[in-house]
This record gives C-alpha cells, sequence and structure tokens, in this order.
C-alpha cells in the first residue's frame, strides 16, 4: 500500500492499444500521486512456471497491456504532463520476484538470424534487488523502469501500442526509472494517460525485442506544464545511470558502415558470437542475455561514409 498515494489503478483497469475514445479508469487533479498495478508485456500470458510452448502460443492482441487511462483536469493539447517517477515494487509469486525473456519469431534485431522461439524464466528477491541469476553463469543487475508510458494521441480510432509515437508509448527507456521526471506533449484534453510494460532490467535497445519482463507496482506523480508545445518526449535523470552495472568495465564490439541498423546488426551479432565462444552458451541464449544488459551506441555519426556503432556488455554480469 502506497500511503502518500491519492488514488490506485488496479490491475484490472487496463487497455490494449491507445485510443482517445477509451473512458478515463479516473480523473485526477494535477499533482496527484498515483499507485498502478501494473502487468508484464504479455498480460500474464507467460508466468513462473511457462515453457517455451507458451511463447508459440501468445495472442498478441493482448500484447503490452497498459493501466489507465487517466483524464488530468485541465490538461490541454500543448501541454506536457509531468511524470514524477516515485518507486517501483516488483508483485511478488510465492515470495519471489518473476520476470521473463523470449525470443519471439520475426521479432527483435536479428530476427532472421533467430527464427526459432526461446525462453529464460528469471527469479529474484524483490526485497533486496539483488542482481537475477541467469543459470551458473550470469547475473544481471536490476534496474526497473516501464517500458510503456505514455498519452493517448489526437489521430482518432485504436492505435498498436508496439510503436512508439510522439506522445510517448512503448518508448523502452532504461532510464525511466525512480527518480526520473519525464514529460510528454498533450494532444487530447486530459492527456489520458497510461503506463505498463515494466522490466526488471533491459539494455539500451532492448535487442532480442524483450527485457526481464515483469509485472510492478508502480508509483507516479502526474502534474502539468501549461503551453510547454514539446514536439516529443524528454526527460531528466536524477544522476548517473549506469551505476548498477559500471563496477568491473565493459566488453564492446562494433559495427562499422553506411547503414545506422546495419551497423547496429553487426555489432550484436558480434557480441553474440564472443560470448558464444568465450562462455560456451548457446547463440540464442547469449541474444537473450544481452538483451536484458547490452548496451548499443552510436559512436560516431560524422565521418562519413561510414558510421560506427558500439555494443557494450557490463563485465560483471559474466566474471
Amino acid at each position: 500500500m502506497c500511503k502518500a498515494c491519492n488514488y490506485t489503478i488496479h490491475g484490472a483497469q487496463h487497455h490494449f492499444g491507445w485510443d482517445n475514445a477509451n473512458a478515463p479508469a479516473l480523473r485526477a487533479e494535477p499533482g496527484s500521486t498515483i499507485l498502478f498495478h501494473c502487468h508484464d508485456s504479455s498480460a500474464g500470458q507467460l508466468g513462473p512456471s511457462s515453457t517455451v510452448a507458451d511463447v508459440t502460443a501468445l495472442d498478441f492482441g493482448r500484447i503490452n497491456p497498459v493501466s489507465g487511462p487517466i483524464f488530468v483536469e485541465g490538461a490541454a493539447p500543448g501541454d506536457a504532463l509531468k511524470v514524477t517517477i516515485e518507486s517501483f515494487a516488483p508483485q511478488a509469486f510465492d515470495g519471489a520476484g518473476f520476470g521473463w525473456t523470449a525470443n519471439i519469431p520475426g521479432f527483435g534485431l536479428l530476427a532472421d538470424q533467430f527464427p526459432d522461439p526461446a525462453l529464460h524464466v528469471w527469479k529474484f528477491d524483490p526485497r533486496t534487488m539483488e542482481p537475477a541469476l541467469w543459470g551458473s553463469m550470469g547475473r544481471v543487475p536490476l534496474k526497473p523502469f516501464a517500458g510503456t508510458i505514455g498519452c493517448a494521441p489526437a489521430d482518432p480510432g485504436l492505435h498498436s501500442v508496439v510503436p512508439p509515437r510522439r506522445v510517448g508509448g512503448n518508448l523502452d527507456i532504461r532510464d525511466l526509472s525512480a527518480g526520473t521526471t519525464l514529460y510528454l506533449p498533450v494532444e487530447v484534453a486530459g492527456g489520458l494517460f497510461s503506463v505498463g510494460d515494466t522490466h526488471a532490467a533491459q539494455g539500451d535497445g532492448e535487442v532480442c525485442g524483450t527485457a526481464i519482463e515483469s509485472p510492478m507496482d508502480v508509483v507516479l506523480t502526474l502534474d502539468l506544464v501549461k503551453g510547454a508545445n514539446l514536439k516529443t518526449p524528454r526527460f531528466t535523470t536524477p544522476g548517473p545511470v549506469t551505476r548498477h552495472i559500471d563496477a568491473m568495465g565493459y566488453e564492446a564490439t562494433t559495427g562499422i558502415g553506411p547503414d545506422l541498423m546495419t551497423g547496429a546488426r553487426d555489432a550484436v551479432a558480434a557480441m553474440v558470437d564472443l560470448l558464444c565462444a568465450r562462455h560456451g552458451m548457446s547463440a540464442v541464449d547469449a541474444y537473450m542475455l544481452v538483451s536484458t544488459c547490452g548496451d548499443l551506441r552510436i559512436s560516431e555519426i560524422v565521418d562519413m561514409p561510414n558510421w560506427v556503432v558500439s555494443f557494450y556488455v557490463p563485465r560483471s554480469v559474466l566474471e
């Protein structure tokens, strides 16, 4: 229970996709602090006892549920919704935190190289938030955040929640964690804010298409900035953003060429090859593992005709 919260949005108060015709789950005054019970990105289709067969059976009409929407009184097109991210608390199953990482056929940066489904189920201590174990060979530091967070778009009708938008949505920005302040453009009256798709950890890029997908209770404070006229979301972090993984440095691979997407694919594929050779893991396991902790970075984008993309994996995960 959140003693400081003005309202609670229960797990049943969720929706799939963005639609500005959705009835608000709540009308709230600016400055309200709200507890959201958020589902994982599978809407509970994958659980602690799931197998790879459940990945194949996923209903994609039930992917990325978001809790809400919240009508913020006084919010109007041209304003910004100021979202102060207060806290995340994993929802425990038999006393343990739970998450999953999957290779979903047809999805992910290297989908053409990994056509078969795969699944890793995680358990972790929701009180200490110690790193989650990848079998006997890996430990992934946790940094919870909401993968999908945004307002309803002005365009009428139902819109997929999968692609991000100028009003937010499926941003998958790891640094939208506790303490960060996010500003979202408002396109419709009330903003119609929703949040979900919570993660226990993710690398920048979420390269296999999934992170440590984990249901969470999220506390947010919603406020308004009138007349902000933002073109896209922006955010402010409270401090350094990689302290949870920096302690032992990184292994990094690169992709070099005239196309950033090809460079990103080459950098990730090279890291998969490195981890397979060095640690004896299967290629799909390496691919899923680095999706939870590896960071894609544009290292250089000015020395035409070739750009450099680097992929950093923290050595603390495997050493």
